[in-house]
């Protein structure tokens, strides 16, 4: 039987008081009605201003809809754009009756110029139907975290019950930047693309300016209607850091995401999280115990304040059997923030360890002696 010993370690310190750092300023001069700043790899909030209000989101509903689009799988795949879907006021990606489409194409179009068509054509095409998709947003929404979100269409035009706040859209941001097609096209300034009937290549240019006005914008998504304003999710990367930035009925959302991002940066650095190693005993081995190492390097960009609320756990077997090849997993180390299970990461064998047959003792030379070995090798004299 295998033995696991568990042994807790602290980084620095624990605090279980605050989960915001609050390396923005609170009283830093932004127009927004509502915002966030939140730090991407980590969850923790940063800076929040009426962050849990319920407001129109507009477009950036779309983060929502390209995000459960791609995960339908299917990319490539043409067909023809549902006609009833695409006669939609609004933004659009220049849909019309008839066009044959892929659901990458779509995703492009609702990303980059903000299609309402495009949003409502993959809505049907996943789902079936706009309410069914509503459905489907709403179900993601409640797997993430989203407590005060309601959808009611995949496009963000307004409709009574189609709410949310900073802090959900910030939570739906780091989620669909996990997505690794989702974070490259949320971040193309353009991006070509086939549609139409017959289908024809076609340009299509993104609505974000934060992309070229702000040093390592990685997205997100733009919004505008006459009841939700201006709102915007922005998404940046500096040395090693990854911040989203989230403003809701904000006249002057460009400024006011360069003053939240660059003060946030201010705070933050990658700070490389010690992991220990362990000795394992062998059994049956050609050595007595085994090293366990991490198997990967984790560096997280974080604020200090960050650093002192972390902790690891070690799950480490008192004894292992051999054979034990180099790499195999044997442990765990467990990174928690604020006490939240973060990150788990592998502890491996550093080295290979073979197996040896035991040593004969007693017992073995009395079976032998029973079974006649002693004898024979008299005799043979």
């Amino acid at each position: 039987m295998k033995i696991i010993s568990v042994i807790t370690a602290l980084a620095v310190s624990l605090l279980f008081l605050n989960t915001s750092a609050g390396a923005v300023p609170a009283d830093i001069d932004i127009s927004a009605e509502c915002a966030v700043v939140m730090n991407a790899q980590t969850g923790t909030v940063l800076y929040e201003k009426n962050a849990h209000r319920k407001h129109a989101i507009a477009s950036t509903t779309k983060i929502m809809t390209a995000l459960l689009t791609i995960e339908a799988g299917d990319p490539d795949r043409l067909f023809v754009a549902d006609r009833t879907a695409i006669r939609v006021e609004g933004t659009s990606m220049g849909l019309t009756e008839g066009d044959i489409v892929t659901r990458r194409a779509l995703c492009l179009g609702m990303l980059l110029p903000s299609g309402n068509d495009a949003a409502n054509a993959a809505a049907v095409n996943v789902a079936g139907s706009m309410g069914a998709f509503a459905d489907m947003m709403n179900r993601r929404a409640a797997q993430i975290g989203m407590s005060d979100t309601h959808f009611v269409n995949p496009s963000g035009l307004d409709a009574d019950g189609h709410y949310s706040t900073a802090y959900d859209m910030a939570l739906l941001t780091r989620e669909a930047l996990k997505n690794t097609d989702f974070r490259e096209m949320c971040g193309m300034k353009s991006a070509e693309t086939e549609f139409g009937n017959p289908q024809e290549k076609r340009t299509l240019f993104n609505s974000n300016k934060l992309l070229d006005m702000y040093e390592g914008c990685i997205g997100v998504k733009t919004g505008f209607t006459d009841n939700a304003r201006r709102c915007l999710v922005s998404a940046a990367e500096r040395n090693g850091c990854t911040l989203i930035a989230v403003t809701l009925n904000a006249p002057d959302d460009w400024d006011d995401h360069t003053k939240l991002l660059d003060s946030a940066f201010s705070e933050m650095k990658a700070y490389d999280i010690r992991l220990n190693s362990f000795a394992a005993e062998v059994v049956g081995g050609n050595t007595g115990s085994v090293p366990l190492v991490p198997a990967e390097k984790v560096t997280l960009g974080m604020t200090a304040d960050e650093t002192r609320r972390i902790s690891v756990k070690y799950s480490v077997p008192r004894f292992v059997y051999a054979e034990i090849n180099e790499g195999d997993a044997l442990g765990q180390a467990d990174i928690f923030l604020d006490g939240k299970l973060f990150r788990k990461v592998a502890l491996v064998a550093s080295e290979n360890v073979s197996r040896t047959e035991p040593s004969k003792g007693v017992f073995d030379w009395l079976k032998n002696l029973l079974n006649g070995g002693l004898i024979a090798s008299f005799n043979r004299n």
